[in-house]
């Protein structure tokens, strides 16, 4: 067999380290792409970036409020130990080479400080609101989000309207407060908590509060993850 006939290499996706990584990894394979979880302090963050086709910035714990110039709020809940410094070294480089990015939940709030922005650390206490933004666990709807007609984000979803609002689950407790610089916001939750962002210019930088890839089996956001591995493969192919 000649070079011709090999099988395409497939598409290959850092996945950062977090607690619970199956439903990344699932709907990273249904989409077509190979997910690899980088080792925090054995994988630099330039190599991670050498080797991989995109970035998968996932959810977990609390980003560290010194990150954006604030005191911990009372339920600060750290993430693994070197997690937040070693997100924020790899989202910064893969922006500045145009790796694609997808950024969920904590992965949002990540992309936002390493932007420039900061977060609202405790949205219970800290807004006024009436939105469950802290629902039950894995693809339980929680509240609608308003998307922005015209937006990356809104070409991914698929819904009976063809745009506007669309229902999602919730799990967090912090979110974007001040956007970082050169974010665009793409969507929101009806009382106006950001629950979409995506980057400036022609690289894939998209960014969602919510956890679409708890909807693998039942394929709500399958186009969410299949925008972003073509983009990947796009990337590669030039």
């Amino acid at each position: 067999m000649d070079h011709h006939d090999r099988p395409a290499r497939a598409v290959l996706i850092a996945v950062t380290p977090c607690p619970k990584p199956a439903d990344y990894d699932a709907s990273v394979r249904k989409a077509g792409g190979a997910p690899w979880v980088p080792v925090i302090g054995a994988d630099d963050p330039d190599g991670v970036l050498a080797r991989a086709d995109g970035l998968l910035l996932t959810g977990g714990d609390d980003v560290d409020p010194a990150l954006f110039g604030a005191a911990p709020h009372s339920t600060y809940e750290p993430a693994e130990p070197g997690r937040d410094a070693y997100e924020i070294a790899l989202v910064r480089r893969a922006l500045a080479a145009r790796v694609p990015v997808l950024a969920i939940c904590r992965g949002l709030q990540v992309l936002n400080v390493a932007a420039g922005g900061t977060l609202i650390q405790d949205i219970p206490s800290e807004c006024r609101t009436d939105v469950n933004h802290s629902g039950p666990s894995s693809a339980a709807l929680a509240h609608a989000v308003e998307v922005v007609p015209g937006s990356h984000l809104d070409a991914m979803l698929e819904r009976s309207a063809g745009s506007g609002a669309v229902m999602v689950n919730s799990r967090h407790h912090q979110a974007i407060d001040v956007l970082g610089q050169g974010l665009v916001v793409t969507a929101r939750a009806p009382d106006g908590i950001i629950e979409g962002v995506e980057g400036p210019g022609p690289a894939f930088c998209v960014g969602v509060q919510w956890h679409p890839e708890s909807f693998h089996r039942t394929r709500e956001f399958d186009g969410v993850f299949a925008a972003f591995i073509d983009a990947c493969a796009e990337r590669r192919r030039l």
